[in-house]
């Protein structure tokens, strides 16, 4: 946590209860940015990455954020959490879930079949998808809004949600492991 901008959120909700944990402070403009969260010396683990709007006087938001990585079996699924707020009217939201996919970007340890669940903040399970075209009204949604996955093998929900905590888990059917991607969408 040894940090020029370390002022900026000491004594704050926003300061990591571990020295070694990482912060970043930034104001950014409308653009698409990338984080990379690292082990140091290469070291590996569960990880989380956390963005949050420091100032809710300025109209901003969150359009899409994805996380790829090595989905396994168990504990060891992917998990995606978001907060939908701000306004008391339901949001349209897109989650996918990618494997084939991402044998186009050179991935080869894909995984084959992912699956999605969508959940509330206290477990309940609201929407799981397997094939994205198994639910043809969510089907013909994606396909409207261009986030119809590539490979009929890959798992996407469309759904309306209020405001509250979601998760999101990717995982893979029938215990499958391998590179997934994560991906949740807010299409107010």
């Amino acid at each position: 946590m040894d940090s020029p901008q370390r002022s900026e959120f000491e004594g704050t909700v926003f300061q990591p209860t571990d020295n070694r944990e990482a912060v970043v402070v930034a104001s950014v403009s409308p653009e698409n940015y990338t984080v990379i969260l690292s082990g140091v010396g290469g070291t590996t683990g569960v990880g989380l990455i956390e963005i949050y709007d420091r100032d809710q006087n300025v109209d901003a938001e969150l359009a899409n954020i994805s996380t790829r990585g090595f989905v396994q079996t168990g504990e060891n699924v992917m998990i995606g959490g978001f907060i939908l707020g701000g306004d008391m009217a339901n949001t349209n939201v897109v989650v996918r879930g990618l494997g084939p996919s991402l044998a186009n970007f050179g991935v080869s340890d894909f995984l084959a079949d992912p699956t999605l669940e969508l959940r509330s903040q206290n477990g309940t399970l609201l929407v799981a998808n397997d094939d994205w075209t198994d639910d043809s009204a969510s089907a013909a949604q994606l396909t409207l809004v261009g986030l119809a996955p590539q490979h009929p093998d890959e798992a996407a929900i469309f759904t309306s949600l209020p405001p509250g905590q979601f998760t999101a888990i990717l995982a893979g059917k029938n215990g499958g492991v391998g590179v997934g991607l994560v991906e949740i969408y807010n299409l107010r």
